[in-house]
């Protein structure tokens, strides 16, 4: 968008059918907004954020009410493909702190915690962790947090952006299960790329057999002396983990001071959540990819919920949502359209696209005409030579094998880039649905993708 835009004259779109949305997503295309964050004592600092200034970091955003580091070299270096290359070639850590620790603990957590995520919480065994989504009365995804279960009796749930730990403190205001709910002071960072197992042992040494640690496994080990849970998981596709720092407002340079001691040798840099990576593994960011309107089965989290009654959450005997969400199943099973669009994932033209787009994008049909959906994340893939993205389109009632929604592959689309990224001025770019990841996980399942 050139710097003349004239930004009085833009219109909110009204042909994307956002009907089914009390609040639609605002769909003008505004550009980047040159403005200063402010910062304050409303939003909180993570005991990281000094750390990350120290490492560089040059811009941030909110999220959970804290602000989150999103990137660290500047674009006249190369910006955030030079991140890219140092996830997949080598190995990165990220300040996750924002990702804000909810613990359950007491007698009923296990009940709990199973009547607020719709998979079966019984089937995690101590030191064991998975990724969940909680779901509202209508069916609508709150949250995706990974849920950590400590204990028998304690489980943290690991937040993306919403505020879930207050509902869950409602959820339970009358007392019902006796367990309480309480944010910790448990802060994470992750270690992401290939060699992040080889930075991993020289942290911890004969701590815990790395070799023989399943994915979603845990282990209690001491990182510089500070207690600390550790996970292998990762929001980034590469082999990673992530460390849970206890008392973390205490003894934060302790634990980072010594991932970077050990990273050293290892080419470690510190860098912005890998979000290129995340969306060639096909992982989705709460509040960018869906929100507390979308339900599970139209942004591909349909086997969190399982249409066909053959998963071990449908046997449940009741949790928050379950009413709304098999009747939407059944109605999807018997070729019906509950709800408006699918998220898709594109490959797309234009120039690459190195960056956060600030606005979601419009897709109109192959023949051109009004737009009808939009993109959620768009970013280059370097060994594709291509533009990737998800997005929303209109559901065509299309379902892939395992009878979850997904639409027709091959299926045409524009897509109306900025002028920074556009091949030629004011003409939109050819677009294709192809299946998600568009790049396979070091761990398969990492967030679980169902293909096509």
């Amino acid at each position: 968008m050139s710097k003349e835009f004239d930004y009085t004259k833009l219109k909110h779109v009204t042909s994307v059918d956002q009907s089914d949305r009390k609040v639609p997503y605002n769909l003008r295309q505004s550009g980047p907004t040159k403005v200063e964050m402010l910062i304050s004592t409303r939003v909180r600092k993570s005991p990281y954020w000094h750390l990350s200034m120290q490492a560089g970091c040059w811009r941030a955003t909110v999220y959970n009410r804290i602000y989150h580091p999103r990137g660290y070299v500047k674009p006249e270096d190369g910006g955030a493909m030079v991140e890219y290359d140092a996830i997949v070639n080598h190995v990165t850590m990220w300040n996750v702190a924002v990702e804000r620790q909810i613990q359950v603990k007491g007698p009923d957590a296990e009940k709990f915690v199973d009547y607020v995520i719709t998979r079966d919480a019984t089937k995690i065994s101590p030191m064991r962790a998975r990724y969940v989504i909680l779901c509202n009365a209508y069916g609508g995804v709150l949250n995706d947090p990974i849920l950590l279960r400590i204990s028998k009796d304690e489980f943290w749930f690991s937040l993306s952006d919403s505020d879930i730990g207050m509902y869950l403190q409602g959820v339970n205001a009358d007392g019902k299960f006796n367990c309480t709910i309480e944010e910790i002071d448990a802060c994470p960072v992750q270690i992401q790329g290939p060699k992040s197992k080889a930075l991993m042992k020289d942290l911890l040494g004969d701590q815990v057999d790395l070799e023989n640690m399943p994915f979603y496994g845990l282990a209690e080990v001491k990182v510089a002396g500070r207690s600390c849970v550790i996970s292998q998981s990762g929001f980034s596709g590469e082999a990673g983990y992530e460390i849970y720092l206890r008392d973390a407002t205490l003894y934060a340079d302790d634990m980072w001071n010594a991932v970077l001691a050990a990273g050293k040798k290892h080419n470690l840099m510190v860098i912005a959540p890998a979000h290129h990576r995340r969306i060639q593994a096909g992982i989705l960011s709460w509040g960018q990819d869906m929100d507390q309107q979308h339900n599970p089965y139209q942004c591909n989290l349909g086997y969190q919920v399982s249409l066909s009654g053959k998963g071990e959450w449908n046997k449940k005997s009741d949790y928050v949502g379950k009413a709304v969400l098999e009747k939407m199943g059944a109605d999807i099973k018997a070729g019906k359209k509950p709800y408006k669009l699918q998220l898709v994932g594109m490959e797309l033209g234009g120039k690459p696209i190195d960056d956060y787009a600030p606005d979601f994008w419009l897709v109109s049909p192959e023949n051109g005409g009004d737009p009808v959906g939009f993109i959620t994340s768009p970013w280059w893939h370097p060994e594709k030579k291509t533009n990737i993205a998800m997005g929303y389109v209109p559901f065509d009632g299309t379902l892939n094998p395992n009878g979850f929604p997904k639409n027709k592959t091959g299926t045409k689309f524009k897509v109306h880039l900025p002028e920074k990224y556009s091949e030629t001025s004011g003409k939109p770019v050819d677009a294709v649905v192809v299946d998600i990841p568009f790049k396979e996980s070091f761990n398969a399942n990492t967030r679980e993708v169902v293909k096509g």
